[in-house]
């Protein structure tokens, strides 16, 4: 057996002591930096009738009749949304399995859509994670669609910029990374509408639209100029979102009262069509302890 040179060991091992010191010292960084971030966030002031509401042990989950726009043509199908709150690591981005004092408290929208397009099945997934007790922008947002052509997946993390991950069998989409600058998310607004909506954006305001709209589109991922409205009723508040160079627009409808559950939504399409998402039925309820064939009619309540 052949040694090394002595010098050689010690260029070894200083190379070693530095790659492990400069490995700390990054994990130690984004650690310092989060911490820093989540000092500069506004705190929110939170009600004993949002506590009440969300932090009693269940989910939130509606269902609606949905109307879908894909390939030029209307389709019939559904739509749910799940709200629910959950401890969520800073760092890892991922929900917490235990308690911990640097847990973040965020409220998760899992919506779905699940339509046909002519012999094939589609669903789309979106799930958006926001903080609660901080006035700061999602801090996740996952999408996938799965059709029997293929499916694609998209990831964005909520760092020193927008960090986004995409996954497509379109090869001119078929692996991408990038980064954008901080701005509006179509996505969030859904979780600010039942937070706080008061926190909408309003005016002309630059917003990444929702992954759902770059996926079907094709088009790539970058923020567009859009003009957010809100207008409140007596019973029923109207979000709208209108972006001029898309030729898209997007409307909300929910309760105007707490805790603001959302009732409809309406979607414009650059060709004209009209996806649409009408409330079915809407239950409070621990669904993950409810996964045996015994509790198969909670299904049949929501219309499903």
């Amino acid at each position: 057996m052949k040694y090394l040179p002595s010098f050689l060991l010690v260029l070894l091992f200083a190379l070693l002591i530095t790659a492990c010191n400069s490995s700390e010292t990054n994990t130690l960084a984004i650690s310092s930096n989060l911490r820093l971030n989540k000092g500069d966030l506004e705190p929110r002031e939170l009600s004993q009738q949002f506590k009440d509401y969300w932090y009693a042990g269940t989910a939130e989950i509606t269902s609606y009749k949905l109307t879908q726009e894909r390939y030029g043509e209307l389709r019939n199908g559904t739509a749910v949304n799940v709200f629910v709150t959950e401890d969520f690591l800073p760092n890892e981005q991922v929900k917490a399995d235990g308690s911990n004092p640097d847990n973040l408290a965020v409220l998760k929208l899992n919506q779905t859509k699940k339509f046909v397009t002519g012999i094939y099945p589609n669903s789309v997934m979106t799930s958006t994670f926001s903080p609660i007790n901080y006035d700061d922008h999602a801090l996740k947002v996952t999408h996938s669609m799965q059709e029997w052509c293929g499916h694609v997946y998209i990831q964005l993390n909520n760092r020193k910029d927008f960090e986004i991950m995409a996954h497509s069998y379109f090869e001119g989409e078929a692996d991408q990374q990038l980064n954008i600058s901080k701005t509006w998310l179509e996505n969030e607004i859904w979780n600010l509408i039942r937070i706080n909506p008061n926190d909408l954006p309003t005016g002309t305001i630059s917003i990444l639209p929702s992954f759902d709209y770059f996926r079907m589109s094709h088009q790539p991922i970058t923020a567009h100029s859009a003009s957010a409205n809100l207008i409140q009723g007596d019973s029923i508040t109207t979000y709208t979102l209108s972006y001029t160079d898309i030729k898209r627009e997007l409307k909300i409808y929910f309760n105007s009262d707490f805790p603001y559950t959302i009732e409809r939504w309406e979607e414009t399409h650059a060709n004209g069509l009209k996806s649409t998402a009408e409330k079915l039925a809407r239950i409070q309820t621990a669904y993950w302890s409810k996964n045996s064939n015994r509790y198969l009619s909670l299904r049949d309540s929501l219309g499903l």
